[in-house]
Parts: structure tokens; sequence; C-alpha cells
């Protein structure tokens, strides 16, 4: 499939999003409506010749029948006891002093060094200062998150990312990388100082300056050119007239509150051995069922044995209504202090949330490949958004992973789907299918009764939030 849809794409042609997300939805109806979605995953996994994979949520059964039969002892423990004797290491793309390949094939790194800094400065025509957005793109393309980018998209790149997912050579791409701006005396041969809160942070040599196809770009890359979408609000009302093309050279990362490692940092820091790296993403406070959510996926059937979890949030702009990335980053840091998992690796993300969706997932799954990650978690409607006037989705729950598990294979990485996990009075937390198979009682608490539950100063579940995580919120917000 994979093939057939990389295959000359017209403009005139459906958005690859459109064609993937559909061939997906097609595969589900040829199927009976109340078959399980473990049935729909393992008929997609036949049909394309690969291993099937055993639903998580049979290990969870089994896992709680060792609790039976062994009172007393933990959840932790019984995975243990459950877990098969012999398991096969996950083979991804080929892969560098035993780290996958970065995308395109080589981490790029545009830093200049320090003693040619001052001539290339000394060389611009103009300064910029640069918007909370654009400098997280900027030291991502500086570090290499978004390889094998080294600049600023060009117009063409622009276009066959946005109408094809993909780089004019063929390489997937979720969304396009681009500097806007509003300044008609900006020209092209000028050399931009890019500047940040006082800081020098690169330097832009201008290639191209061309007005790009917004309202494409919207229904391309969102799905929708509807301005109830945060996205499409922030590309056609927060960016300016003009898009910018040129290579950009790196000076200094920005000084953040929440310390980001570059690709190359995270990757020195991940095990020595050939091992599965399992990212997670997320924009939010982690609470106990993401906990439990992320560890569960070490126990996937194509996670290898050994494998660790790096937990990569976003510290970037996100919604207006997500609490702010310095807030995120202290509850990350007391939850790291607290759980002492050494399983569990923590590493933070200069990345602007888009709200994109599917394509979205991709761009997250090429970022975390470049930080050396081999699988990634895909969430029920991962990066989605609701209409700011009727609260109505964007996406359906499962296009992001239909459109990621679609492109895995030319990323040469593999995804995890995240389990529905569920807190039960009798056993804690199990996947929901185990909860309903055995009558357990699920305990709820929605979002918004915690949040209504911090601001009034209310004792918050020790199942639902941890308690070094509530004492932040409440300093904070």
């Amino acid at each position: 499939h994979a093939a057939l849809l990389r295959q000359a794409f017209a403009p005139t042609q459906p958005s690859l999003i459109s064609i993937s997300i559909k061939m997906a939805s097609a595969i589900r109806a040829s199927m009976s409506v109340a078959a399980p979605r473990a049935a729909v995953r393992a008929n997609a996994k036949a049909t394309a010749a690969a291993k099937p994979v055993a639903p998580v949520a049979v290990k969870n059964a089994s896992v709680i029948a060792a609790r039976s039969a062994f009172k007393g002892i933990s959840l932790t423990a019984a995975r243990k006891a459950t877990a098969p004797a012999v398991r096969t290491n996950t083979v991804c793309s080929v892969a560098t002093e035993n780290r996958i390949v970065p995308h395109g094939g080589e981490l790029v790194n545009l830093m200049a060094p320090a003693d040619s800094q001052a001539a290339l400065i000394a060389s611009c025509t103009k300064t910029v200062e640069l918007s909370d957005r654009n400098a997280c793109d900027v030291e991502l393309l500086a570090v290499g998150g978004f390889s094998p980018l080294k600049g600023f998209c060009t117009e063409e790149e622009y276009l066959s990312v946005v109408e094809n997912m993909s780089l004019p050579d063929g390489t997937v791409f979720g969304l396009p990388i681009v500097m806007d701006t509003s300044d008609e005396s900006i020209a092209v041969g000028d050399k931009l100082l890019l500047e940040y809160k006082g800081e020098k942070i690169a330097i832009m040599e201008v290639t191209e300056k061309y007005l790009p196809n917004k309202p494409l770009e919207a229904k391309k890359c969102y799905g929708t050119s509807s301005l109830e979408h945060p996205g499409v609000q922030m590309i056609s009302m927060e960016r300016g007239k003009h898009y910018l093309a040129g290579p950009v050279t790196g000076l200094a990362l920005p000084t953040r509150d929440f310390p980001c490692k570059t690709p190359a940092e995270v990757r020195a820091m991940l095990p020595a051995e050939n091992v599965d790296v399992v990212a997670f993403q997320c924009r939010n406070p982690v609470h106990r069922a993401h906990y439990e959510l992320f560890t569960r996926a070490l126990d996937a059937d194509n996670v290898g044995e050994g494998g660790v979890v790096l937990v990569h949030p976003t510290c970037g702009p996100t919604q207006d209504d997500d609490i702010s990335g310095v807030v995120r980053y202290k509850t990350y840091e007391v939850l790291k202090d607290e759980t002492q998992n050494t399983k569990v690796l923590w590493a933070y993300l200069p990345y602007s949330m888009h709200m994109a969706g599917p394509r979205e997932a991709i761009q997250h799954m090429i970022i975390r490949k470049n930080y050396g990650c081999t699988h990634f978690i895909i969430g029920r409607d991962m990066a989605g958004s609701k209409s700011c006037l009727d609260g109505e989705d964007f996406y359906g729950a499962y296009d992001a992973q239909d459109l990621a598990k679609l492109h895995a294979p030319e990323l040469g990485m593999q995804t995890v789907p995240s389990l529905n996990v569920v807190y039960t009075k009798e056993e804690g937390y199990v996947t929901a299918d185990v909860a309903a198979e055995m009558k357990l009682t699920v305990e709820k608490l929605s979002g918004t009764k915690f949040r209504k539950m911090l601001r009034a100063g209310d004792d918050i579940p020790e199942w639902f939030a941890f308690k070094s995580v509530v004492k932040v919120l409440r300093e904070n917000i």
C-alpha cells in the first residue's frame, strides 16, 4: 500500500492522508461491526504478511490469573511470571553504532564552530526576532531533530510535503518546516541574524521568498480549512504573508527553563547495546494512567527484551488552553524523581504542536527516529483537536494509528498502539477489555472534574494522579 501511495501524486489527486485513512477505514468496514479492534489489527498484519501480534490484553488477563494464583504478588512480578521465556528482538532499519539510522541516513548538525561565529554574524544584513514557534523550529533544524532538512523548506519542498507528505526525493515528511514573515524589505540574498529573547540563535541565508498556498496547506496537512481548527488559525492568522527558504547555521541554543538535549545527546544516553527504545510523546502532565500505559508498552509483543521507554514530552507552544511548558516540565521532573524507574528515560523536546492529527503523528515519529527511538506509542486521536465552536473532533480516534502503521515500514520504525487502561477497585490498573470481561468495578474521574478539584483544593485520588505532580500543579496554576 505504501509503495502504491508514493507513486506520482498529481496536485489534483486526493491527499495522501485522506487516501490512507479511507484505505484503513475500508479494511475495518469489511469486517463485522462487532469485531474487536484486535481482530482488525491481526487482519491488517496478516494482509501485510507480518507475524501476528498477540494483543497485550491477553497478557493482562494472564497477569491477573497469576495474581489470583499467587496472592500478594505484585503486578510487576506477575508480568514477569507470565512473560515468555524467549523473546525476539525487533529488527529495525540499519543502525550505526548500535543505533537506528537517522531519517534520511544522516544526523544533521548545523551548529557553527565558536571561532567562526563572529565573522558569520558580521556578514548578516538584517536581524529578525523569532517567535516562540519559530525558535523551536530553528533549534530542531540546527541540532538535527528535523533531519534530513538543513534549512527552511523551499517552495518545491513545501508543496511536495503539503501535497504528498514527502520531500521531492520521496523521503516521508509529515509537515512543512517554514519561516514566515510579513517584512516586505527582506529579499533573496539577505543574511538574517535570528535572535530569540535577546540571544543570537542562528543565521539564515534567504534563497527564496514565496507566497504559500495556505488554503491548500490547511486542507492537506490539517484535513480542514476551517478556522475552528487551532492549526488552521495558526497558519492563517498568526503566520506572516510570505515564507522564506534557505539554509540555517546555528550559533547557540535558546536558553530555556526546560533543558532540551540534542538528538546526539539523547542517543548517547540510551543503552549501549542494540535494544529497542520506545518513545512516548505527550503535551500534558503525566498521570497514573499515562504511566501505566508507557511502562506496559515494554510488554508489547514487538518490543524486544531489555527495551526502555523514552518519555519525550513537547515543551514548546501547544493549544491555548494547555498547561504551559514550564509547568509541565516541573511535573515531569518531580515524577522522574518519585518513580526512579531505570527502564524509563526522560528528555524534553523544543517542539511547537500543530494539532494536525495523523500528519503530526508521522512528524513525531520522524523526530523520535532522529533521537534514536525504534518504536513509537500512538495514542487514541493523537495530536487531535476539537472545533472551538461545537467541540466536534476533527479526526477519528484511530486515524493517527492507521496512518502511522501504514508508513512505519518506510520510516524503519514500529508502532505500539496505546492501551486503554482503566483503574478498578479489585485489580488496580488493567485494560478496559479485561475489566469488562471480568466484570470489575471501574473508577472514573474526568479531566474537567479533576481540574475543578485541583482548583478547589479537594483531595485527588492517588489512583488518578501522583501526589508530587498534584503539588506542582496546585502551586503553579
